[in-house]
């Protein structure tokens, strides 16, 4: 039995191909069972996400699996072959360990060290263990995979550096304030990537929030998705006193907010610390800002400076985890190789306890008269001996050895053993 995930990603294919091929909501079911009825398909799970959509098999012939699941692929989301083959990549044994490992651990995704990606393969393994569509060999690989992943983000920092402009703001004000749920903050304007890094801002526990747009209605609705409250625009400097941290991206063509307007507010915050990031461009902030004592002002070049870095420090974690990945899989090789003297070790000790029974049975029948307490100290005896003669070539088999397939079938030969029934 041989591991097989054929798929696609961000990577090999456009988005438009990706949705016409996602299993998404009743199609996932639907589609798990129909991978499943393919006769070279004996385990299988799918992965379907907004970047990729792959699906893990276990297969005897290979080359016969990929081509029924890019026909079953093309007749279930009807769409012709040609228009998605070249988009998908087919890896196998070791390449797809890999593969899986890696996706796992973020280091195949649009951003690498991104969290999500673990939590969808772990849905994807529980929706396949719920359907009673994968067996002994995707579910230890996929157990695998999962702790792989946790090893990587145990051992390497590949998630702790942000590789967003809106992470990279909360990096910002965490360094500056450190805890941030007991602060206030501000969204100047509702420009998108602004929008988005008030969210990070939020999640991190900030819940006091306003909200200050040219046009007030769009003021309100955020203001209502953040909990916070609505201020109009031109009021924005009358709550600049009680605020901690300010996003701003208005749109507007000039400065909004001057240096001798934020002199007056510090004057009136008594000098407490503020964290301004202006993501507009062109820039809403006075820059001279910067130079007034316990404000810290970034804007959207400081911001993909840290971002350029993170990426940098991400790659050096990427190589670590690599290693870390290199290691599972060939764990996991042994593991599979091992399964290969599985069949003849039971068919080994169902022989020798053949044996044994028969012996019994015959000493039985010659001496009729002994009792049953001396029958069980034989029977102990001729246990024991069994399990010291079957001992040695277990331990063999289970040796990770070149002749490993020679001794298998020394031992079918010498003991009479049937290979094709075992192996079943």
């Amino acid at each position: 039995m041989k591991i097989l995930v054929i798929g696609l990603n961000h990577k090999t294919a456009n988005v438009e191909i990706r949705e016409k091929l996602a299993f998404n909501g009743p199609k996932l079911e639907e589609g798990i069972f129909g991978l499943r009825r393919i006769p070279a398909v004996k385990e299988v799970a799918v992965l379907s996400t907004c970047n990729r959509v792959e699906i893990f098999t276990c297969a005897n012939n290979t080359a016969s699996a990929v081509d029924n699941i890019k026909n079953f692929l093309s007749d279930f989301h009807d769409m012709p072959r040609n228009d998605f083959e070249k988009s998908l990549y087919a890896h196998t044994d070791s390449g797809a360990i890999r593969h899986i490992f890696r996706v796992a651990s973020s280091l195949d995704s649009m951003v690498v060290g991104e969290p999500q990606i673990l939590g969808q393969l772990k849905d994807a393994f529980d929706f396949a263990l719920s359907k009673k569509t994968t067996g002994v060999l995707l579910n230890k690989l996929m157990k695998k995979a999962i702790s792989t992943a946790k090893r990587v983000r145990t051992e390497t920092r590949i998630a702790e550096n942000a590789v967003s402009i809106s992470f990279a703001a909360v990096e910002l004000a965490k360094k500056i304030f450190t805890d941030l749920s007991g602060k206030s903050f501000m969204l100047l304007g509702a420009g998108e990537m602004a929008e988005l890094a008030a969210r990070h801002i939020v999640n991190n526990g900030v819940t006091d929030v306003m909200v200050a747009n040219r046009t007030y209605d769009r003021g309100c609705e955020l203001a209502k998705e953040f909990n916070g409250k609505p201020v109009k625009f031109e009021d924005f400097l009358n709550e600049l006193q009680r605020t901690d941290i300010i996003i701003c991206s208005t749109g507007a063509p000039t400065y909004v907010l001057f240096k001798e307007q934020m002199q007056k507010v510090m004057k009136e915050r008594k000098h407490k610390p503020v964290f301004i990031i202006d993501i507009s461009v062109p820039r809403n902030i006075d820059p001279e800002i910067n130079k007034i004592d316990n404000v810290y002002l970034y804007d959207v070049d400081d911001l993909q400076d840290v971002v350029d870095t993170n990426i940098l420090e991400r790659k050096k974690e990427a190589e670590k985890a690599e290693k870390i990945i290199d290691e599972e899989v060939e764990k996991f090789i042994k593991w599979m190789s091992s399964l290969d003297s599985v069949p003849t070790i039971v068919a080994l000790r169902q022989k020798a306890e053949e044996i044994k029974n028969e012996e019994l049975e015959k000493f039985k029948n010659k001496f009729p008269e002994i009792d049953e307490e001396k029958i069980k100290a034989v029977e102990y005896l001729a246990t024991a001996i069994i399990n010291k003669l079957v001992h040695p070539p277990t331990v063999a088999l289970k040796e990770d050895t070149e002749d490993r397939d020679e001794l298998i079938a020394m031992i079918k030969k010498l003991y009479g053993i049937n290979g094709d029934e075992n192996e079943e």
